[in-house]
């Protein structure tokens, strides 16, 4: 269970980490073939989750990690059946984010997915475990999703009260400039790539205490070429059609891409990378 710093100072030092959400979570689009998933995604829980285990060997101690995120889940799901299983396998750290896909949704009820993020939270307080939340990236410039930008900004709101009443950590995704780059989103524009993942991942641990040892993760890549006005309207027009289209059919024949998926990781397990 939790560990204070050798000298009773200093960041804390976790080894049983379960991580519970939706696709971010479960690591799309991080296909980096260093973590090892037999074709399954890393992402920036199982990068936080090689940090920490680090961590706690440095201090002699075996470190244990569960990612029960599953794509396409809604908050209901995630502060349900997937919390009743995080706390079955006794953490000491949770990292719990969404609300993703409800706020995706024109008349998504913000109050009522605050209310129930904050009981979530609550619980896993109450067991002696501590928390890790994250706030949404900016949408501002994201073609179709930057309609939801007030809606993600009063979730963000609502997620820094949750932490500071409950002693929560954040991770600030609204204030990473660096990942609104496109560089640092896959081609479907929802989902991280690797280096967005990574950056999400060190981020996380300074949130939690700790100091990354890679300093680069909240600076911005240099510019990009600008690209013309042809160019993008086909790379527009493409996205839509392989991405927007099937994402529009699914919400209209009631359909998720996480139907039948299981977690990844369903127990606490030593993480070993290849």
């Amino acid at each position: 269970m939790t560990q204070p710093a050798p000298d009773g100072s200093g960041p804390t030092v976790w080894t049983r980490f379960v991580a519970i959400g939706d696709s971010f979570t479960e690591g799309m689009c991080d296909d980096d073939p260093t973590f090892g998933h037999d074709g399954e995604y890393a992402g920036w829980a199982d990068r936080l989750a090689s940090h920490l285990s680090e961590i706690a060997r440095a201090q002699g101690l075996d470190f244990g990690y569960a990612n029960l995120a599953v794509r396409g889940r809604k908050l209901d799901d995630v502060v349900g059946p997937q919390l009743e299983d995080a706390l079955a396998l006794q953490p000491d750290l949770v990292s719990i984010v969404g609300g993703g896909n409800d706020i995706l949704r024109p008349k998504a009820d913000l109050d009522g997915l605050a209310a129930r993020l904050e009981a979530a939270v609550a619980r896993i307080r109450a067991t002696g475990a501590d928390v890790l939340m994250a706030t949404p990236v900016d949408p501002a410039d994201a073609p179709l999703v930057k309609a939801t930008r007030g809606r993600a900004a009063i979730h963000s709101a609502n997620i820094w009260s949750i932490a500071r009443r409950n002693g929560a950590h954040v991770i600030d995704q609204w204030g990473l400039h660096a990942l609104r780059d496109w560089r640092m989103w896959s081609e479907d524009r929802i989902h991280m790539t690797t280096e967005g993942h990574r950056r999400v991942a060190l981020a996380a641990l300074e949130a939690l205490g700790h100091t990354p040892a890679e300093t680069d993760w909240a600076t911005p890549l240099e510019p990009a070429p600008p690209i013309g006005r042809r160019e993008a309207l086909q790379a527009n027009a493409q996205w839509a059609k392989e991405y927007v289209g099937p994402w529009v059919h699914r919400r209209l024949t009631g359909r998720s891409s996480g139907d039948h998926r299981q977690a990844k990781r369903p127990d606490v397990t030593p993480l070993d990378r290849s």
